[in-house]
């Protein structure tokens, strides 16, 4: 692996950066004077690439036994007939093996033996029809297993990747939090899902090559036990071949997969049309190109050392392989001399060496691919079980609604932190109010709003729904209440309507709440949407054919119409009109201010939208600092009033504020 042997340097100093915002690169003598670049993080999907680098090709064998168990009860839990078809039918074609080896003694014994040509041609016939029926036969078993296997395939697939996301969607926020629960995802979604198909396959593989070699071996054992182990002798090399060359090329593909990785990142900035202004406008443009072709040097050099070595791997293989070959027929030729074994016998001998080849070059191959791939099928077991670890207990009393949400010393404090991102807070939430929250960045405002949301439970401290503990209610019944408009949306690559309506998708005809063209007039979202090409039908992705993108604040109109289309009890309003103009911000703060029978929970920077909140909390780190009406908190010469003021300094004179900051 590629690592940087330098102390850092300060950004400053006058030496070219790493486009990844790494430290400046050095020079090791791997690369032939080349620059190595420091270390990148190892992707996921190469986790395991160090433990099966160092792993011997014996000491994965030792474990194939348990690997093969795993990989059949897979696949049986999967689909058990497939998995008999697939097992079943190769093995069968293992015995028709055996068969037409024999039958290819039979037919080789009559033609060499004495007598008229036609007459020996007759004598054949029966064994060539046997050994040509077998063929045929072991011909349509394979086609017929391997019809199974690829029927395995998608299945394992879809069970894998639906139990993986049956976890995904059913834990609980907080986990997204772990960095150890996230990493441990990545891994079981970019590698384990993938890999869970691939050890069946390569099990079946793994089998087939195997029976091919067992059932050749019982043929020359029938046919002349001591061709055995000349048999064997004469297909080692090519196999220790394959594995050494299989091991160089993965030793090489870890050397430089940091170097790949960075070419590709080099090439993406080149070709992007997101980076294409900052380029231009940097004139980056020389810099990106003299990085990419000492990198491409590199990598060139690197190709053709691998290129070298693996051909000497290849000459000296292919020369044992040739002196085996050789000895064989060395002995053959003494057996056939002191007539211990018949020339047809000896031919069928060498036949069956060709198919023993094949059939050991599968079984080495299948070995090693099998052995990683359940590494990393193991990492999606171990998230499973994690996941359902972060599953928390789940109440059943009905939630039919909500008038009022009591915050009672609720505190949470998230994994690896010091201190708690909320501290020991007390307040009331009543239906009909808005209740705006305030504070300065980091301050536990977007925290506190997810805790009253359900999205995350308390540490410490109680939150109650009209006196009940929302632990002891039934979580999706309870959710259905809750609307949450964030300031982190995320574009859904859906239509403009189906990205309002997702807000509410479960609702059927005759359901009370606003309709889509509805929640988006509320949103000041409707004229953008008909401006669109398509209107409500336009694809906002374009990925799509005749997909449309949005700028930011066009998406925020969109989001905060989802909010509003779900019509829910409690609305979690975080930052909603950070993105939007004036215009559009004064729409939507007036359509929240408009509806009594729900309650509002506001957080927003534009202290000026929270005049005419129903309550203001104020938070500190943390904590809960103040809480009053406007001009209470104004009058109260606190933060509150410290903030205030600082806003409205930047719109009216100094003399002014006053006058801005008094109720009218």
């Amino acid at each position: 692996m590629e690592r940087a042997v330098r102390p850092r340097r300060s950004p400053d100093a006058d030496q070219p950066a790493d486009p990844g915002g790494s430290p400046p690169p050095v020079t090791g003598p791997d690369d032939d004077g080349a620059s190595v670049l420091p270390e990148l993080e190892d992707r996921a999907w190469m986790h395991h690439a160090h433990e099966f680098a160092h792993t011997s090709f014996w000491a994965v064998a030792r474990r194939l036994p348990r690997l093969v168990h795993e990989a059949v009860a897979l696949a049986w839990a999967t689909s058990r007939r497939d998995t008999a078809a697939s097992l079943g039918l190769n093995i069968a074609a293992g015995v028709l093996t055996t068969l037409g080896l024999l039958a290819t003694t039979g037919v080789l014994r009559e033609l060499f033996a004495a007598g008229p040509t036609p007459d020996r041609i007759r004598a054949a016939l029966p064994a060539l029809a046997l050994a040509a029926a077998a063929v045929l036969a072991r011909g349509g078993l394979t086609i017929a297993a391997g019809w199974a296997q690829a029927r395995l395939t998608p299945q394992i697939n879809y069970a894998v990747e639906l139990r993986l996301f049956e976890a995904t969607t059913a834990v609980d926020l907080a986990a997204f939090d772990d960095a150890g629960f996230a990493e441990e995802m990545d891994r079981a979604r970019e590698r384990g899902v993938t890999e869970a198909a691939g050890i069946v396959d390569h099990t079946v593989n793994l089998l087939t090559g195997v029976v091919g070699v067992l059932a050749t071996a019982a043929a020359v054992t029938v046919i002349q036990p001591l061709l055995l182990p000349c048999l064997l002798l004469a297909a080692l090399p090519e196999a220790a071949t394959a594995v050494k060359i299989a091991r160089r090329q993965y030793l090489a593909m870890l050397a430089r997969i940091n170097r790949r990785r960075r070419m590709w990142m080099l090439a993406n900035l080149m070709a992007n049309r997101h980076t294409a202004a900052e380029i231009r406008a940097y004139q980056m443009r020389d810099f990106l190109l003299g990085e990419y072709r000492r990198m491409m040097a590199t990598e060139t050099r690197a190709d053709l050392r691998l290129v070298r070595a693996q051909t000497r791997t290849r000459v000296l293989g292919t020369s044992a392989a040739g002196l085996a070959t050789f000895g064989v027929y060395v002995v053959l030729a003494g057996l056939l001399l002191t007539g211990v074994v018949a020339l047809a016998a000896a031919v069928t001998a060498l036949i069956a060496l060709q198919t023993a080849r094949s059939g050991l070059g599968m079984a080495v191959f299948a070995t090693n691919s099998l052995y990683e791939d359940a590494l990393y099928y193991q990492d999606y077991r171990d998230f499973l079980d994690r996941a359902r670890g972060r599953v928390a207990p789940r109440g059943d009393l009905p939630a039919d609604g909500v008038d009022t949400i009591e915050l009672d010393g609720v505190s949470l404090r998230y994994p690896d932190t010091d201190s708690p991102a909320v501290d020991r807070v007390s307040l009331t939430v009543r239906r009909g109010q808005v209740v705006a929250l305030v504070g300065e960045n980091g301050s536990g405002k977007t925290t506190l709003a997810k805790l009253i949301a359900g999205l995350y439970r308390p540490t410490d401290g109680v939150i109650r729904w009209d006196g009940v503990d929302t632990a002891d209610l039934d979580p999706r019944q309870a959710g259905a209440h809750v609307a949450v408009l964030t300031q982190d949306w995320w574009r859904f690559p859906f239509t403009a309507g189906q990205n309002i309506r997702i807000g509410r998708h479960d609702r059927g005809a005759g359901h009370r709440g606003p309709s889509v063209e509805g929640a988006a007039r509320a949103a000041a979202a409707h004229d953008m949407i008909m401006d669109l090409p398509f209107g409500y039908d336009t694809l906002l992705d374009r990925e799509f054919k005749d997909g449309h993108d949005l700028s930011g604040g066009q998406w925020q109109r969109l989001v905060a119409a989802r909010g509003l289309y779900r019509d829910a009890a409690l609305l979690i309003c975080d930052e909603p009109s950070a993105a939007l103009d004036a215009r559009a911000e004064h729409a939507l703060f007036q359509h929240l201010r408009r509806r009594p029978d729900r309650a509002v929970v506001l957080i927003t920077h534009r202290l000026a939208n929270v005049r005419h909140a129903d309550q203001i909390f104020v938070m500190e780190r943390g904590r809960l600092v103040q809480h009053g009406t406007h001009d209470e908190l104004i009058a109260a010469e606190g933060l509150y009033q410290e903030l205030f003021r600082l806003q409205a300094s930047g719109y009216v004179a100094e003399a002014g504020v006053d006058a801005a900051s008094s109720p009218r």
